[in-house]
């Protein structure tokens, strides 16, 4: 097969291949506003990390259209992307269109095409010229009942002024604002389009005279203009899977609502009403509507519903009719699952049971089992040879913000829900037996405009607790002189932690919203404490210590700290198949009182598919330690502060594939100095060169629910090691550099 250099031959005569395609504008700040960029309709080639790479592939097939080989390269790369006259006819009018909307009434759009043999380059100069505003605003309503609302009380709120730019987005968002706010305050049959506006330009200026006209009412045209009503709610109804009309309809009259159902009713009236902001005798409100229906979608036990009005006739009267059908309440899973920790295989088995309406108010109640069983290599001097862990846990939550003197009303507002979780882990191996137990109260709410989601942890309380210790892993690491490690010990020991923690969430987008390439960031900030109410009951009780000095909680030392983590994420788009996103994360905890370290859960670890992915999960610092018993390291190389920086280019490849390159700095450093962790200790004049530097590249498949991630990372900069170890990006050895990761999401 020959393959031609040149993509001339690929290329229709007459026609051009388009190689680029630049906007600008002579005003930078109309070009920033209103994104002129992204109504480029005329795309090139695509690239794949710079270079075009499907057309390279394409350009593999030759010119011989009846081999085979030739219809498979075409079909895998990518023909020659061609100009399009129509494309930039009609971009060049969206974006006059845009302008125009925008008060820039005289806006023009100049093409130039720099053809070069059978390839172009066209350049877009967008002119906006002068700016129309508005001088004059007249109100003329024909209503009278709505005259006194909108020519006195809202003037102050209008969003037209004397001397702001003479924009259509402002114009249809005063429409929008005095629609909604009216159909908020019973006027049912009130639209914007009730409300016209005409503009008069002065011949020689660029001042508009702005009319706003609020017509009567006057259903489909056909009927005599009269003025607008406002209407009252009569009669609500719950009608709770009614599937067949013909048969028997139970019905209840419950404070005030009607309900009708066939068979049981499965649902409690109270919860029907608490998620309604329909209320007999009120006057309708449109918002009550749109934030009732997503108060019924969001409940696990209703699958269906549904609002329908009908209007009384002759009267300012509408009677509510709500839809409700009930969802499959019983639901079980059955997972099995392959282990492999650190060579060692196994196999983990979990079932489960979850019921979407355990007392009838939308409860969800999950209880979830689980088993593994791993066969342990490389352990001499112990009797076993294998891990067996079983787990159960189980969570109840509650559709309501459960919590004194707070309205069920205000969680219906702000879809909260609380949370009782129980949770038991039992964990036998060769060197040990552990056991914890976990219970915990929380909270969940997010803010009306839905960027925000809250999170409060009332109250978290885990028990560990060790049975068993064998002899040989306690006299070679727990208490041989010479080898007593700190860290170590403590996570060896019985323990009791009670955490308060609250979480902050907000997406710039909305909180359910993914930012993967577009224009926008979230926040997440996260604060917890533990141990300072079994502190203060001990001293009151001028309880006693243990042999380690700790107070105890019936006869159990409880740890005691304070956390904090901020994580700042940031999406910035280059075009629809690129972007670009940096992330940054500190975290800092700190133990007190009872706790002279952390627990090892609550410690900090760096390394791993989503933090500096140079190094393999928790192999990284703390500051400059490098340890050399690769058997505890896994605790050693753990601390009380976290830093992580992280810069990732974006790139879509083919069909669901894209690739990414990036560059990821961070570490992890202790407070205090331990002699376990030597070069590990956090000083504010050292530690930025102590700080790792790794690059690499990755690839990501797109599955429609979830993203799988492959992540290939080298270190540039290894704080662990000094002289040439210390550069790796001069001195790479691929054995001790490389990192593999697979993930499913995208690392922030």
């Amino acid at each position: 097969m020959t393959i031609s250099c040149s993509v001339d031959k690929y290329i229709p005569e007459g026609e051009h291949m388009l190689t680029g395609v630049a906007v600008t504008c002579d005003n930078e700040e109309v070009m920033k506003t209103y994104m002129l960029a992204d109504y480029n309709t005329l795309q090139t080639n695509s690239k794949w990390f710079g270079a075009k790479v499907p057309l390279k592939i394409y350009m593999l097939s030759g010119t011989d259209t009846t081999k085979r080989s030739c219809l498979f390269w075409r079909r895998l790369g990518e023909a020659p992307v061609l100009y399009d006259s129509v494309k930039a006819s009609r971009m060049m009018d969206d974006i006059e269109k845009v302008l125009n909307n925008a008060g820039y009434m005289k806006a023009e759009v100049e093409e130039f095409k720099m053809v070069k043999g059978k390839k172009m380059k066209v350049l877009y100069n967008v002119h906006p010229n002068e700016r129309y505003t508005m001088r004059n605003i007249e109100r003329i309503v024909e209503d009278e009942g709505l005259e006194e609302f909108i020519m006195v009380e809202d003037t102050a709120q209008s969003l037209l002024k004397p001397g702001l730019p003479f924009e259509v987005t402002a114009l249809n968002g005063e429409r929008n604002r005095i629609a909604s706010h009216l159909r908020n305050n019973g006027y049912y049959k009130f639209t914007k389009e009730d409300i016209r506006f005409s503009a008069d330009t002065a011949k020689n200026s660029t001042e508009v005279d702005v009319l706003m006209r609020v017509k009567l009412q006057q259903d489909n045209g056909r009927t005599e203009a009269t003025e607008h009503k406002q209407y009252t709610i009569g009669s609500v109804r719950f009608l709770a899977d009614i599937v067949n009309q013909n048969e028997p309809i139970d019905s209840i009259h419950y404070k005030g609502y009607d309900f009708l159902h066939q068979d049981n009713l499965h649902f409690r009236k109270r919860m029907l009403i608490s998620h309604s902001m329909v209320k007999p005798g009120e006057l309708y409100n449109d918002s009550y509507f749109r934030r009732t229906y997503t108060n019924y979608t969001r409940l696990g036990a209703i699958s269906f519903s549904n609002i329908n009005l009908t209007e009384r006739p002759g009267t300012d009267t509408l009677d509510c009719n709500i839809l409700v059908n009930h969802a499959k309440p019983h639901s079980f899973g059955f997972d099995v699952e392959a282990t492999n920790s650190a060579g060692d295989l196994g196999a983990a088995l979990s079932t489960s049971y979850q019921n979407k309406n355990l007392f009838r108010g939308s409860e969800s109640f999950m209880f979830k089992i689980r088993g593994a069983y791993e066969a342990i290599t490389g352990l001499e001097g112990y009797e076993g040879s294998n891990y067996v862990e079983v787990g159960a846990e189980s969570t109840l939550g509650f559709p309501i913000f459960l919590f004194p003197y707070v309205k069920r009303e205000w969680g219906t507002e702000h879809n909260a829900s609380s949370e009782i979780a129980l949770q038991y882990n039992l964990q036998n191996r060769p060197e040990f037996q552990r056991r914890v137990l976990s219970a915990a109260w929380r909270y969940r709410w997010t803010s009306k405009n839905q960027h925000v989601q809250n999170r409060f942890d009332l109250l978290e309380v885990n028990y560990v607790y060790m049975p068993w210790i064998s002899k040989t892993f306690k006299e070679q690491y727990l208490d041989s002189l010479g080898k007593t490690n700190a860290i170590l010990k403590y996570n060896y020991e019985n323990l009791l932690i009670t955490k308060t923690g609250y979480t902050y969430t907000y997406n710039s987008l909305g909180a359910r919203e993914q930012t993967y390439g577009k224009n926008a960031y979230t926040i997440r900030f996260n604060i917890e404490t533990s141990g300072n109410l079994l502190s203060l009951a001990t001293h009151m009780v001028n309880g006693k210590k243990n042999g380690d000095g700790q107070y105890t909680f019936c006869g159990i030392a409880f740890a005691q700290y304070v956390r904090g983590d901020l994580d700042f994420s940031k999406s910035i788009r280059i075009d629809k198949n690129n972007s670009v996103a940096l992330h940054g994360a500190v975290g800092i905890a700190y133990p007190y009182g009872n706790s002279n370290q952390l627990p090892f859960e609550k410690r900090y670890f760096s390394g791993g598919a989503n933090s500096v992915r140079g190094w393999s999960v928790r192999s990284l610092g703390p500051g400059t330690y490098n340890g050399k018993d690769k058997g505890i390291n896994f605790l050693n190389q753990s601390g009380d502060l976290k830093l992580d920086l992280n810069l990732e280019y974006r790139a879509q490849l083919f069909w669901k594939f894209s690739g990414a390159a990036f560059v990821d700095a961070g570490n992890i450093w202790t407070i205090r100095a331990y002699k376990d962790q030597p070069g590990g200790e956090f000083h504010f004049g050292t530690f930025w060169k102590q700080i790792a530097l790794a690059y690499g590249i990755g690839l990501r498949m797109d599955a429609n629910f979830f993203i799988v991630r492959f992540d290939a990372g080298m270190k540039a900069i290894d704080p662990a090691f000094t002289g040439r170890a210390h550069y790796p990006i001069l001195h790479h050895d691929l054995n001790r550099d490389f990192a593999f990761h697979f993930a499913v999401g995208l690392p922030f």
